[in-house]
């Protein structure tokens, strides 16, 4: 797992200097991470609009009657919260006070019902499809807005816990945009162990060390470009100095080094996995990152098939409800939250009635999330289940809707189409049937 200086030979006229060996995806070029900033318009570069998202995934999948939409049968009480004429479950009294920061959408439909299928669904827009992968919305995002102060666009943290998490990855990545695009997984940030030694020179070379040998590197060099000179040679040079800039940078450092923060802080987002994930991921987008996902529940913590609502009362919820609450109230006094996105969804709900387990399975037909920050209007309620929160009653939103909203918040154009290898034209905000997803106007 570590980004290796290559030693300098004579006979090869690139050199990878540094790799993002195991924490990425697919053993990604550092360079090509530093190449995006180049392609990437100034005009995405400079507007005013919301820099950064956060997605806090709920792995397995919430439910939403015991949730942001409560219900009559539901075992849990509907509480008031800081948004006039709202009302959420009482399993989170510490977001019902910030409820005037967030969205709520009841009335989420999705086409897919088993996880790996679901989350692919929910993080691409798409249905999986053998033929063709499709690209992440992260990865979407990274490739429209490209990267800032010298860190990777794109993060994942933590690493799954899941042992198939290749059943999972076509969900994360950013297929035919190129591997660039694809998300940097870090490891556990709650462990004692947590440290990115990849961001670190060994103990045997310094930097004065990198510059003599890349000294000898351009005189190698030398002889090779004045017999075929390529504009591709300065962007390399640009890359490579850039790629050392993020190696050697204190403040590159300093974003994934959780002992600056104070113990009253880390206490506040919970020291658990969770918890820590998210405070790692306030350091990332407040450092430059553009989007974040945060997976720090365990493999199937909310696939409640048995004993839903202790499952909820002990564990699930009060841990949401302490970490997203400590992250609104952080980026808040920090100032980040007009330019930070911020969502909490799973890939899909439960069902409305408990199994004999007292559990409740999978269901796509009618479920609720959350969101806020980065412009999206808090206190506000889009759509409506019926009574059972079985079906949607009232404004059906899709996964493009979703990600046209999101994009319309970042500044991203989100009408635009991606044409793959195949010359088929996609929507970067696709919705059922293949049309283009619409921005929620009560939102945005």
């Amino acid at each position: 797992m570590d980004l290796s200086i290559d030693q300098l030979g004579c006979c090869r006229p690139r050199r990878e200097f540094l790799r993002v060996g195991a924490l990425s995806l697919l053993g990604l070029n550092l360079r090509q991470y530093l190449a995006l900033e180049a392609a990437t318009p100034a005009s995405a570069r400079s507007r005013k609009k919301a820099q950064a998202c956060i997605l806090l995934w709920l792995e397995g999948g919430p439910s939403q009657i015991d949730t942001w939409d409560p219900k009559p049968h539901s075992p849990f009480n509907a509480i008031p919260t800081r948004a006039d004429g709202i009302r959420i479950s009482e399993l989170f009294p510490r977001i019902a006070g910030h409820m005037d920061k967030l969205a709520i959408v009841r009335s989420m439909h999705t086409e897919e019902n088993n996880h790996p299928q679901g989350t692919h669904y929910a993080l691409t827009g798409h249905r999986p499809n053998p033929a063709l992968k499709f690209p992440s919305l992260g990865s979407i995002i990274s490739k429209e807005l490209g990267p800032r102060n010298n860190l990777p666009p794109y993060m994942m943290v933590p690493e799954h816990q899941e042992t198939d998490f290749f059943s999972y990855m076509d969900a994360y990545t950013s297929a035919f945009l190129g591997s660039e695009y694809d998300p940097i997984i870090l490891p556990d940030p709650s462990k004692e162990s947590f440290q990115i030694p990849d961001l670190s020179l060994p103990d045997t070379l310094t930097a004065a060390d990198i510059a003599d040998r890349r000294s000898f590197l351009q005189a190698v060099d030398r002889g090779f470009r004045q017999k075929e000179k390529h504009a591709e040679f300065g962007r390399m040079d640009r890359f490579t100095n850039q790629a050392l800039t993020m190696l050697l940078s204190p403040s590159v450092k300093q974003a994934f080094d959780l002992s600056q923060e104070s113990d009253r802080t880390k206490e506040a987002y919970g020291r658990t996995r969770v918890g820590q994930s998210v405070l790692l991921a306030r350091r990332l987008v407040e450092a430059g990152c553009r989007f974040v996902t945060t997976s720090g529940y365990a493999h199937g913590a909310w696939d409640t098939h048995k004993d839903n609502d202790q499952r909820l009362r002990d564990n699930l919820a009060p841990t949401l409800d302490q970490t997203l609450s400590a992250l609104l109230e952080d980026l808040q006094q920090r100032g980040l939250l007009d330019s930070t996105v911020v969502l909490a969804m799973g890939e899909f709900g439960r069902t409305p009635h408990l199994n004999a387990n007292n559990g409740r399975d999978h269901y796509p037909d009618c479920w609720s999330l959350i969101l806020g920050g980065g412009g999206i209007q808090g206190g506000r309620v889009v759509g409506a289940s019926d009574e059972q929160g079985a079906q949607v009653a009232e404004r059906r939103v899709t996964m493009g809707d979703l990600f046209a909203t999101i994009y319309k918040a970042m500044g991203i154009d989100w009408t635009k189409e991606y044409v793959n290898p195949g010359g088929r034209p996609l929507y970067i905000a696709n919705s059922i049937d293949d049309v283009m997803g619409q921005p929620l106007h009560e939102l945005v």
